[in-house]
């Protein structure tokens, strides 16, 4: 199903985001920019009225790393899971999701956990196509 992204009524805000990028997001994309994990991945990329901190339209994956105010309600929970089914299920885009600080602690595990998710992806892609 095609989408709408990054529309204009967004573009302020999408860059207002990566200007204003917490200090875990900036090390996470020094660490993901580029094809420096094999695929690309794009910073505050939005789908619909979503902003996803990265994503990677090659292999629908999107990268969220979410800080305290993820967690002060459980209506601000719920909200991410709402939002993550909805991306799921209308687009078959998977989020992952990091808080702050796992990134800050523990930074080379959660590359490894995506880089884990990459090559997953690409296995079922690769399993499915092969597929009679």
């Amino acid at each position: 199903m095609q989408f709408t992204n990054n529309k204009p009524q967004l573009k302020k805000i999408r860059q207002k985001l990566r200007n204003d990028m917490p200090k875990s997001e900036r090390v996470f994309w020094q660490k993901i920019r580029g094809k420096q994990l094999g695929v690309k991945f794009r910073r505050q990329f939005s789908i619909e009225n979503f902003i996803l901190d990265f994503y990677s339209p090659e292999i629908k994956l999107g990268i969220e790393i979410d800080g305290d105010s993820h967690f002060i309600s459980n209506a601000n929970i719920l909200k991410d899971c709402n939002r993550d089914n909805i991306l799921f299920k209308k687009y078959d885009i998977k989020i992952l999701r990091f808080t702050n600080a796992e990134v800050k602690e523990n930074l080379e595990g959660c590359l490894e956990k995506l880089l884990g998710e990459i090559e997953n992806i690409k296995f079922n892609e690769n399993t499915l196509s092969n597929s009679p």
